[in-house]
């Protein structure tokens, strides 16, 4: 029975360290706390941009990877552009912005 026991405790330690580098973040891949902070910070920035009332929030789309944002979409003006770039830099949380907006 002790066996058993030492086989089952060594078992789920082994699989707890398993999860949790499993959670880890690479390069390319994001951890879960990582994800859930650049969830925050892409709802904070999409309505920073909402309460813009200058910007057509509707036509700007909003990803986070690892705090750098990226903003893309279709607005009227360079002046729009300028804008909503202003407004993501301004958020908590954000690392850097990159500009992927077109003008119609």
């Amino acid at each position: 029975m002790k066996h058993f026991i030492k086989f089952f405790s060594a078992f789920f330690l082994t699989l707890t360290l398993l999860t949790a580098v499993g959670c880890a973040s690479s390069a390319k891949h994001e951890g879960t706390g990582e994800y859930v902070d650049d969830t925050l910070v892409t709802g904070k920035v999409k309505t920073a941009i909402f309460n813009e009332p200058s910007l057509s929030s509707a036509e700007i789309n909003v990803e986070t990877f690892k705090g750098v944002v990226q903003l893309s979409g279709f607005v009227h003006t360079k002046a729009d552009i300028d804008k909503a770039m202003a407004v993501a830099r301004s958020v908590s949380g954000v690392v850097s912005v990159k500009n992927d907006m077109r003008l119609k």
